[in-house]
């Protein structure tokens, strides 16, 4: 099907949807068209060295091929993906990649070192949120150039500061901003030295399954399929994702036969689901988290370790998790998940527990403070919950509902009080999470570091240390203990509460096959899904 084709199914649909379904329903989708619903107001851009966002990190995952990647078939496991073999020097700081031979862009340009060089070096001049991925292994605006380079079209030698654990590396290699764009392409639509970053917000240029139609922000992303992909064609020539914020509606679309997977149903409606023979559930238990950032520092109330602990007491997470969570989040109490999470629980809801270390703290009739939180479910049943825990202490919990690009953008200024927010690793070595919650090297507001730790004002110079320490042990035992002490730390003393852990659970047509959602927020694999008729 044509371009003209696909944005006319595009408009058919954006009309059918403004309209309130009120055009007859489709019998089926296109037998050769995928149409998934989910939440996707958090995209802000589609330019890899920019992505931070849950909805744009998945789909560059299906537009572009990382140096690096999961193994398809058992994420567990690190493979080549633009690179198709590396080795490591003996010291540690220079790792040489041989580019995979054939590959190709959907330019029809060859995939070279050169563009490996082009697309690692754009990320650290632009600097964008990202980049402090590849800041750690020392690369920056003044020595990317000299630690980056393609020694001929097949080789890519990249040197870093320290010796890190060579496996840290490879996951790094492996993370969103690894992937690899056509510098041919993207040249041509440079402009005053952007790198072509203008023209990638909202275009693509990789060499992954599929390729960008269309991006109409608030409403649809329209993929069409790579047919020379390295791994295989596509089993769908389109994928479309609409963007459906409430859940109500995305299953009404399902019913209706207007889409093919639902990705944001309740947990009452994936639970009904279940014994609905004309859909089914896919189920993946993700790395990716629920906890609350108390702003201690701009927070007078906030900056008390008493009011953590207090507020730790102060929340039901078991009933949650027993109802409108169930089969959909499980409580954790801790910041790593899988083989390095920290499996204890030892918080529960006691009222009296949390006044007594409130009056400790010195509010014994408890105090008024703002959470933040995005306006959709399960954000406002969990900040609903809390708010009435809260309240049996005596704090009143005001309630500030946006969407996920405006509450991302609250709270990576530190604008929040109390922010409920979502976690999901860059990558999956656990450096990617212990970065992010327990490292904070310069607690100004105009640090660079846009860590969760910064974000929340919590100064903690040795576990900073110790989280670099982490980086650099190359037996893994060691580092899995570094990480389960840190973990203790946060679970206790930390002004980050730890809540749930996501069971992603999401609902498609009985004729859709081969769903893979994988355990990171980035790692689902559109190209592997197939619609039988």
């Amino acid at each position: 099907m044509n371009k003209l084709k696909i944005k006319g199914i595009f408009k058919s649909l954006v009309i059918s949807f403004s309209l309130g379904f009120a055009l007859p329903a489709l019998s089926a989708t296109p037998k050769d068209t995928i149409i998934m619903a989910r939440k996707i107001d958090d995209i802000k851009v589609l330019d890899p060295a920019e992505v931070f966002e849950w909805g744009s990190g998945e789909i560059i995952n299906n537009l572009y091929t990382r140096l690096v990647t999961l193994d398809p078939n058992d994420f567990t496991k690190l493979v080549g993906g633009v690179a198709e073999s590396w080795k490591v020097s003996d010291d540690g700081l220079t790792y040489e990649f041989k580019i995979r031979p054939g590959l190709k862009f959907h330019s029809g340009n060859p995939v070279t070192a050169k563009d490996a060089e082009f697309s690692l070096r754009r990320v650290v001049h632009l600097s964008k949120t990202p980049v402090f991925i590849f800041n750690q292994l020392g690369w920056k605006p003044d020595t990317v150039d000299d630690m980056v380079k393609a020694v001929d079209d097949s080789t890519l030698v990249l040197k870093i500061a320290q010796p890190y654990a060579n496996s840290l590396v490879i996951n790094i290699l492996s993370a969103g901003v690894a992937s690899i764009v056509d510098s041919v392409e993207v040249s041509k639509h440079i402009k005053d030295n952007d790198y072509g970053y203008n023209w990638l917000k909202t275009n693509s240029a990789g060499s992954g399954p599929y390729k960008l139609v269309v991006w109409k922000p608030k409403d649809a992303v329209v993929l069409e399929a790579n047919p020379d992909f390295y791994l295989g064609a596509p089993k769908s020539k389109r994928f479309i994702i609409r963007h459906v914020a409430e859940s109500s509606a995305q299953k009404l679309l399902l019913t209706a036969g207007d889409i093919d997977i639902a990705r944001d149903l309740s947990a009452d409606q994936i639970k009904q689901a279940r014994s609905d023979d004309k859909v089914k559930v896919a189920t993946t238990e993700k790395l990716s988290t629920y906890y609350l950032g108390l702003n201690s520092a701009k927070n007078e109330i906030l900056a008390k370790p008493k009011v953590w602990e207090a507020l730790r007491w102060l929340i039901d997470y078991q009933t949650m998790a027993n109802t409108f969570l169930d089969g959909y989040y499980k409580v954790h109490q801790s910041f790593l998940t899988g083989q390095d999470g920290l499996q204890e629980t030892p918080y529960k809801l006691d009222v009296e527990k949390g006044k007594a270390l409130l009056a400790e703290a010195g509010y014994p009739d408890g105090f008024s403070i703002t959470m933040d939180l995005y306006n959709t479910a399960p954000q406002t049943d969990i900040a609903q919950s809390i708010q009435s825990t809260f309240a049996q202490a005596g704090i009143k919990l005001n309630l500030t509902q946006s969407d996920k690009a405006q509450g991302l953008t609250k709270y990576r200024s530190r604008g929040h009080d109390i922010m409920l927010a979502a976690w999901s690793p860059d990558y999956l070595d656990a450096h990617s999470t212990a970065e992010f919650f327990v490292r904070n090297t310069d607690n100004s507001d105009n640090s660079k570091n846009k860590t969760a730790a910064w974000r929340n004002g919590w100064e903690i110079p040795d576990l900073s240390v110790l989280t670099e320490k982490a980086m650099m042990e190359q037996d893994a035992e060691k580092r899995r203990n570094i990480y389960l002490e840190q973990q203790r730390v946060v679970q206790q003393n930390s002004p980050m509460i730890m809540l749930f852990q996501l069971i992603e659970s999401s609902v498609l047509q009985k004729n859709v096959n081969d769903f893979i959602s994988g355990p990171g927020f980035d790692t689902a694999l559109y190209w592997k899904i197939e619609k039988t008729q």
